[in-house]
């Protein structure tokens, strides 16, 4: 059997719950990405590269995963209607070399890909959050609304401004985007897009934390609640 190594990608598209799993050659894989990105696929725009591994035996892999998703095949394309998040999750899970994203690895990835399949269980509502950054010497506290999986940090709500341990480069690169003032206010909405409660945690507080036990609803309650249970549980 061929060791030859290739890359599995995975896209997504203008098309919300519609992505794109190929493969190609290590060393075409700049171009192809380049290529998918400014053309597009079968009329479908707005490609974006989501996660890219390099493992052994790519093309038998890309087969059985398309073989795995065969019933949300979009014809006789590379093309599925699938939550990414539970693509990533398999995907992440094979032996090889992570290429995109460049600074998180497979466990990382994994691990956010399965918090964000069951942040989508979380009903449409706004959400609370209250703590004490001891960095800061200040209490965090945040108000964000939740729409169809999708967090929006609302205007006023108080975030941490220093730095604490287990901050992701993902959770760095959104904060830059976001505009409050010396005190840690937020001067406008800000948008965060699906995740989940632990990235908006970890964005809004400056530091790593357990987001489905810091969040609460307006009657108390933590969003944990709407996790999905071990069916042997009462």
């Amino acid at each position: 059997m061929s060791e030859e190594k290739g890359i599995i990608y995975i896209m997504s598209t203008a098309v919300n719950g519609l992505v794109k799993i190929g493969q190609t050659k290590t060393e075409q894989y700049n171009e192809r990405m380049r290529f998918l990105e400014s053309n597009g696929y079968r009329n479908v725009t707005g490609l974006k590269r989501e996660y890219a591994i390099e493992v052994s035996e790519y093309k038998n892999k890309e087969k059985m995963l398309h073989e795995i998703f065969s019933k949300s095949r979009i014809s006789d394309t590379e093309l599925f209607a699938l939550d990414k998040d539970v693509v990533l999750q398999l995907l992440s899970s094979f032996d090889g070399k992570v290429i995109f994203p460049v600074n998180e690895n497979k466990e990382e990835i994994f691990e956010n890909a399965t918090e964000n399949v069951e942040s989508k269980l979380i009903p449409n509502d706004t959400y609370y959050f209250e703590k004490q950054k001891k960095s800061d010497n200040r209490t965090i506290k945040v108000s964000a609304k939740v729409e169809n999986g999708k967090w929006t940090i609302l205007k006023g709500s108080i975030i941490g401004i220093t730095e604490d341990k287990g901050v992701s480069q993902k959770a760095r690169m959104t904060r830059e985007n976001i505009k409050f003032n010396d005190h840690g206010k937020l001067l406008e909405d800000f948008e965060l897009g699906q995740c989940s409660p632990s990235f908006a945690g970890a964005v809004i507080m400056n530091q790593s934390i357990n987001g489905w036990t810091d969040w609460h609803d307006k009657n108390g309650n933590q969003l944990d609640i709407y996790r999905k249970k071990d069916e042997t549980e009462n």
